[in-house]
C-alpha cells in the first residue's frame, strides 16, 4: 500500500492522472496488475510506515512468463508488443517508476538500478521495456524531444513495437536539421534521458494517454546490444566483494 500511496502523490496530486481502480479516499494509486507483479520499493528508514510514507522510490516488475499468465503486459494497452514476443527472448517490463520529490537528483535512481540489476540476473531477463511519460498532450510542444527521440534512437525494426492506433502520435514532427540538441534534452524527463544512457531505444510512434495526461514513448533496452561499460556494470553485480 505504501508503494500505491507513493504513487499516488506523483501520478494523481502532482501530474493529475486518473484510473478506474484508483482509491481517491484513501490516497491509492492502484489497477489490476498490482496483484501479480513484483514490486521494487527504495525506503526510507527515517520515515513512518504507520502514515504510509515510508517508501520514497517504487518500479513494477512484470517477467514474460509472468505475463503470459496473466494475459497481457501493460504496454499491451498502448503498443502491439507482437516484435518482443516474437524474438522467444526472456523479457521484463517497468513499470509505475517514481520517485519521491525530496529524493529526485540524488542516490534514489542508482540505488533503484542496482538493485534492478540483480534482478535482471538472477531471472536470466534479456530485454526490459516500458513506457516513460511526458508530462501534457500537446504533442506540438512536445516536438523537439520527440523527433529526437525518433531520428537518434529508434530500436531496430525487428524488435520495434509500434503505438496502437487509437492513441497514435508520430514522433517524426521535426526533420533532423532544425531539431536543436540542447532544446530536446532539456525537455527529455530525467527517467528517459537515465534509460538513453543506458542503450535504450524506443518503439514507431508515441503514445497520448489522456486518462494520465501524458504522452508515452515506448523504451526498451537490449543486454546483448548494451556497451561494455554498461555490461561491465550488471556483469559487476556477481562479483564476490
Amino acid at each position: 500500500m505504501a508503494a500505491q500511496r507513493l504513487r499516488y502523490r506523483v501520478f494523481v496530486e502532482e501530474l493529475g492522472g486518473t484510473g478506474p481502480l484508483v482509491d481517491h479516499d484513501a490516497r491509492l494509486e492502484r489497477d489490476e496488475f498490482d496483484p501479480v507483479v513484483d514490486h521494487l520499493c527504495l525506503i526510507d528508514t527515517r520515515r513512518d510506515p504507520e502514515a504510509l510514507d515510508h517508501v520514497v522510490g517504487v518500479y513494477r516488475l512484470l517477467r514474460s512468463d509472468v505475463a503470459a499468465g496473466f494475459g497481457r503486459f501493460y504496454c499491451d494497452g498502448e503498443y502491439d508488443l507482437a516484435p518482443l514476443r516474437a524474438s522467444g527472448r526472456p523479457l521484463l517490463e517497468l513499470g509505475r517508476s517514481c520517485v519521491d520529490p525530496e529524493h529526485r537528483g540524488g542516490a534514489a535512481m542508482f540505488l533503484m538500478w542496482n538493485a534492478l540489476a540483480d534482478y535482471v540476473l538472477d531471472h536470466g531477463i534479456q530485454i526490459l521495456f516500458g513506457v516513460a511519460s511526458f508530462h501534457g498532450t500537446d504533442a506540438a510542444m512536445l516536438a523537439p524531444p520527440l523527433a529526437w527521440l525518433h531520428h537518434n534512437h529508434l530500436a531496430p525494426e525487428a524488435l520495434r513495437p509500434r503505438a496502437r492506433p487509437e492513441g497514435f502520435q508520430s514522433m517524426d514532427l521535426l526533420p533532423p536539421e532544425r531539431i536543436d540538441r540542447r532544446e530536446a534534452m532539456l525537455a527529455m524527463p530525467a527517467l528517459i534521458k537515465a534509460y538513453l544512457r543506458l542503450g535504450g531505444m524506443v518503439g514507431e510512434g508515441a503514445f497520448i494517454d489522456r486518462a494520465f495526461n501524458t504522452t508515452d514513448v515506448f523504451l526498451l533496452m537490449d543486454t546483448a546490444a548494451m556497451s561494455a561499460k554498461h555490461k561491465q556494470f550488471y556483469e559487476s553485480r556477481w562479483q564476490p566483494a
